[in-house]
């Protein structure tokens, strides 16, 4: 874990050092941050962070900085880690609930299973995502429906098996070039006959610029009527996620994501940049590939790993340094 993000934080680290080198004992100018805020965007961009999230993060640190009297190190690494918690405070989202929670009250005051669908390209880790999601509503008391609705790549509903054997969960499943939407209301009907209370659905992995398969989707929506639509993101993608993210939610509607595979992401401007240009709150992350590796999401945890370079900037140079 201690290489994720690592770009982003190395990134910042770098910004406080320019800063400090070049400004001491008195106030900052505008004009002054105007070069080392333009290397700062490139750098971030080199992080896989979003260019307007870019631009947007080096304007609220340029207004946190500006006209203020910077004495020491100390002074320039504390007016950064403000404007970063500033900005993520007020354009991240959290969820705001636990979705077990939520899934538990809707079926016990209505009577009907929570739905969640889960979208996104092939690749991005969806299966295991709903795998992790089934072990976590299992071990908190609740058996999930697993539904298989990719019914068009070979072998997806297959892994999809031999996890829901593995957690010791129902399946539903049909035939390849069954009608996923129909799949997805006979799991619909199977739950509540025996009121089952959350519903995980698979469709098809599908790239985000195939209208097709985004009106099939569409389809699966309008019949699954889902209390959230997650949209599972591969970290790694760097700036295609967030291509992903603006489009899904465009075309189909995001509730949410879930972030894969962020333990293995040194880079880390994925997860902050498809927070902040959807407005969409992260809900979950995954962070290794075990049943066990998935955590909310909250904005507390993205800020500490991100201004984790900053705060430990010192210690963490003097041991590369020792071990040279």
């Amino acid at each position: 874990m201690r290489l994720m993000f690592g770009s982003l934080k190395n990134t910042l680290s770098k910004f406080v050092e320019n800063i400090s080198s070049k400004v001491s004992t008195r106030e900052l100018k505008e004009e002054e941050l105007e070069e080392l805020l333009s290397e700062l965007v490139f750098d971030l961009v080199q992080a896989d962070v979003a260019y307007q999230t870019a631009e947007r993060l080096a304007e609220s640190i340029k207004a946190s900085l500006a006209g203020k009297r910077i004495r020491k190190k100390d002074d320039v690494r504390s007016a950064v880690k403000e404007a970063l918690v500033e900005m993520i405070d007020a354009q991240v989202k959290e969820l705001g609930y636990d979705l077990i929670d939520a899934a538990r009250k809707k079926c016990a005051e209505r009577g009907e299973p929570y739905v969640l669908v889960f979208m996104g390209v092939n690749g991005v880790g969806k299966t295991t995502s709903i795998a992790k999601v089934a072990n976590l509503a299992k071990k908190r008391g609740l058996t999930p429906l697993i539904v298989a609705g990719d019914t068009f790549r070979a072998g997806s509903q297959e892994q999809l098996e031999t996890h829901a054997n593995r957690l010791g969960v129902p399946i539903i499943k049909a035939k390849y070039g069954s009608d996923s939407a129909s799949v997805v209301y006979d799991a619909i009907a199977y739950a509540k006959k025996r009121n089952l209370c959350l519903i995980l659905v698979d469709t098809a992995g599908r790239m985000h610029v195939d209208k097709d398969l985004i009106e099939e989707l569409k389809k699966v929506m309008r019949v699954a009527s889902p209390d959230m639509k997650l949209l599972v993101i591969d970290s790694l993608t760097g700036n295609d996620a967030v291509e992903q993210a603006v489009i899904y939610n465009k075309e189909v509607g995001v509730d949410g994501f879930i972030l894969t595979k962020a333990d293995a992401d040194t880079k880390g401007g994925s997860a902050l940049s498809v927070a902040m240009e959807t407005g969409k709150p992260i809900v979950y992350v995954g962070v290794g590939q075990t049943y066990e590796d998935l955590v909310p999401f909250s904005k507390n945890w993205l800020i500490s790993l991100i201004l984790e370079g900053i705060a430990n900037e010192g210690t963490e140079k003097g041991s590369e340094d020792s071990e040279g």
